[in-house]
């Protein structure tokens, strides 16, 4: 039997002991696949969890805005006056904007009205609402800087009730 080769046996990759000895168990590859699996995994998938997370914060703000648009109207319409029509459908939106987990001042309302009075039978009632949502984990400093969140926008026409009476 012929002496091992200085850096191994050549059969195995086996590495000589102190000794000199070859041991065929001894691998020192033993681990890299785990440790370049996990290198990877953590390369692609947090890109991925932050596009998620985006995502879902961009869905969140478009849910925001269409639900204060149609409650603003609903609000609007449904009011004794176009005074309190107005106050009302800015707290409705509020809370549509707060559901969804935004400020009620990131987000905007504006009402249009068709008639004048505003709640005269049979006008219509415009609604729209905006909002600026913010990107996940961006400073707010940096955000100053670089143009930083996603506008989205949504409308709403409500009817005002044919066959009720004309409100101031």
């Amino acid at each position: 039997m012929s002496a091992p080769a200085p850096g191994g046996d050549g059969a195995t990759g086996a590495a000589p002991s102190a000794d000199g000895e070859v041991d065929p168990g001894l691998d020192h590859e033993a681990g890299a696949a785990l440790v370049e699996f996990l290198g990877t995994a953590v390369l692609l998938l947090v890109p991925l969890v932050y596009l998620v997370l985006t995502v879902a914060q961009v869905q969140a703000g478009a849910f925001a805005v269409e639900g204060a648009a149609r409650e603003a109207g609903r609000a609007m319409v449904t009011a004794d006056s176009s005074a309190a029509g107005a106050e009302r459908a800015r707290a409705a939106a509020g809370i549509a904007f707060a559901d969804q987990g935004f400020d009620v001042v990131d987000g905007s309302v504006s009402l249009e009205c068709s008639a004048d009075p505003c709640l005269t039978p049979g006008a219509t009632v415009g609604v729209r609402t905006w909002l600026e949502v913010p990107l996940p984990f961006v400073p707010a400093g940096l955000r100053g800087w670089v143009p930083l969140e996603i506008p989205v926008t949504a409308t709403h026409v409500a009817t005002v009730d044919e066959y009720g009476q004309a409100r101031p």
